[in-house]
């Protein structure tokens, strides 16, 4: 198993440079998110091994149970749905969470982090094509939610993320790509205070190149790094 992370995570990297040609983009725009759910940590341990430092779990628990066994200098990221009588637990162990998908999730993180005195990096979740199934804000309310969010003071909006439809072709996800790149430009131009749209997470295994070339700055990648769940 340990040759095949490493394998993976080789060529996750060469497909990153690889769209970031293709786009005139520079790769070290790209961060890339070792999407770690339901993995032992033997496997998160390769891919440290390996230069991984940024992780992504989907579960508050996976988290409590994974930090503790990796060095300081990991990175958790939430990027599952977070319940808000979770958020207490986590908030100590992320160093972002993409998946804030409302402005009362935002308000229960923005109480937590003022009582523990921290300032906490989110990003809002944008259901771009509508999924019944898919949480986050739709595009039309979405500028509405981040003037809210914008007013606490120990949250800082970094940029916007969504989980494009699963499909076939990735090609098929280019238009949501697009869509959600269109509104981050648009936020960013709106210069509001703290709220600095430098992030933008899209794109998993199965369309993360398109993601790429449609300007994302962090991808999720579970499958193709961890293999099959």
């Amino acid at each position: 198993m340990k040759e095949i992370i490493s394998e993976n995570i080789k060529q996750v990297h060469k497909n990153i440079q690889s769209a970031c040609l293709r786009s005139n983009r520079s790769a070290d725009e790209v961060t890339l998110i070792a999407v770690s759910k339901t993995k032992p940590i033997e496997d998160l341990w390769e891919a440290y091994n390996c230069g991984e430092r940024n992780f992504g779990e989907n579960k508050v628990q996976e988290i409590l149970q994974k930090a503790p066994q990796l060095p300081e200098n990991t990175i958790f990221h939430m990027i599952g749905h977070l319940q808000r009588n979770k958020v207490r637990q986590v908030l100590p162990h992320v160093a972002m969470i993409h998946s804030v998908d409302s402005v009362r999730l935002a308000s229960e993180i923005q109480q937590e982090a003022h009582r523990i005195g921290k300032i906490v990096d989110i990003l809002l979740e944008v259901n771009v094509a509508g999924e019944e199934s898919k949480f986050g804000f739709s595009p039309e309310n979405l500028m509405d939610g981040i003037r809210q969010i914008s007013q606490f003071p120990n949250i800082h909006t970094c940029g916007l993320m969504t989980i494009a439809p699963f499909v076939e072709n990735p090609e098929q996800n280019r238009p949501v790509f697009k869509k959600l790149f269109q509104l981050y430009v648009d936020i960013n131009n709106k210069n509001i205070d703290n709220v600095s749209m430098s992030v933008l997470s899209m794109g998993m295994t199965g369309d993360y190149q398109v993601a790429v070339e449609e300007g994302a700055t962090m991808i999720r990648v579970g499958t193709g790094i961890f293999g099959v769940r």
